[in-house]
């Protein structure tokens, strides 16, 4: 025992003795925090179609103000069940590359430099994405409101200098002729004001137009092989979807079937004040909500947050977004 207690109060020692001999350690730093996302860009096939969804970045907006069609109430408290601040609701913008092989194909166009900095990112993330804007063959267009075709164009140039830009020929007959502003609502009590998309459309548009590459087409025109427009009339009167098949696999790019997720799946007659019909848009979103569901097709949506791509399924009441899966491997 008594042995014991030596051996330990030499070992004590020793410890006390080493320590003094070894040198002070200073504190480190915390490490910076970097205030940044990764680069905004997803990937997956379609048969033999590579799909890239790309971030334009997103916006906070006042949902609460610009949905209608249930009472504020039921608004306020759906977007609240999915943790958005109804007030000011961050909103993905997206957009989607279709790399077909022998294309590459846009969808849409992001906002460019219309929307602020915390948008305009779409250019950043196609090189992200391993691509030059050179690269782009054409840029389908959904719609021409500014959040989709704005970034066609900064400071007056092209952005996408070797594209021709496709879009419904009912859509450009309304934007482009500036008497159909007498058509629209006045500016709403959210502030929004459809007027102003007609000078916006003409911006975006002009040097596509005055090189001749604005390419117009009908309802149901298969665009290139294996990408078709459907008509979708209502949010704008030649509101587009397209969808792309390939090996008997099939995905819709919705443009603004849906603006806010939280709400519109549960409740698909909530319209927004975006809407340049909105009984027609409530009419359309119901018919793609039943159709993708019963059909099961991939879908890909310009305000889902990002990437924006998933299946619409059903619940007890109406229907449900079911996001896509996260996966490394590309393949089918």
């Amino acid at each position: 025992m008594h042995l014991t207690r030596q051996l330990k109060a030499i070992a004590a020692a020793l410890a006390i003795g080493a320590s003094a001999l070894l040198p002070a350690v200073p504190s480190l730093a915390a490490a910076p925090q970097i205030h940044a996302q990764a680069p905004g860009y997803y990937r997956m096939m379609i048969g033999d179609f590579e799909i890239t969804a790309l971030s334009d970045g997103t916006v906070k907006i006042p949902l609460d103000k610009l949905l209608h069609g249930e009472s504020p109430e039921q608004i306020r408290q759906l977007l609240e069940r999915g943790f958005q601040t109804p007030s000011k609701a961050e909103t993905s913008i997206n957009a989607f590359l279709i790399n077909t092989g022998s294309k590459l194909l846009l969808v849409d166009s992001g906002s460019g430099e219309l929307f602020g900095p915390g948008s305009g990112k779409l250019p950043a993330n196609i090189r992200a994405a391993g691509y030059k804007l050179e690269d782009i063959d054409a840029v389908l267009l959904t719609h021409v409101h500014l959040d989709h075709s704005g970034g066609l164009t900064v400071a007056g140039k092209a952005v996408f200098p070797n594209a021709d830009v496709y879009l419904n020929q009912k859509e450009e007959d309304f934007w482009l002729n500036p008497a159909n502003r007498a058509k629209v609502a006045p500016a709403q009590p959210s502030g929004f004001d459809q007027r102003k998309g007609f000078a916006q459309a003409q911006a975006s548009l002009a040097p596509y137009l005055a090189a001749g590459r604005v390419k117009t087409f009908a309802a149901g025109a298969e665009i290139f092989p294996g990408i078709r427009a459907i008509a979708a009339p209502g949010h704008t009167p030649g509101h587009t979807f397209y969808e792309a098949q390939s090996q008997g696999q099939r995905i819709q790019f919705w443009g603004d079937a849906v603006h806010a997720q939280q709400v519109q799946f549960a409740r698909p007659n909530v319209a927004i004040d975006f809407d340049v019909d909105s009984a027609s848009a409530v009419k359309r979103r119901w018919q793609a909500f039943a159709d993708a569901a019963q059909n099961g097709y991939w879908v890909a949506a310009a305000h889902i947050s990002f990437p924006g791509i998933g299946h619409v399924g059903r619940d007890a009441k109406a229907y449900a977004w079911i996001p896509a899966n996260y996966s490394e491997h590309l393949g089918n």
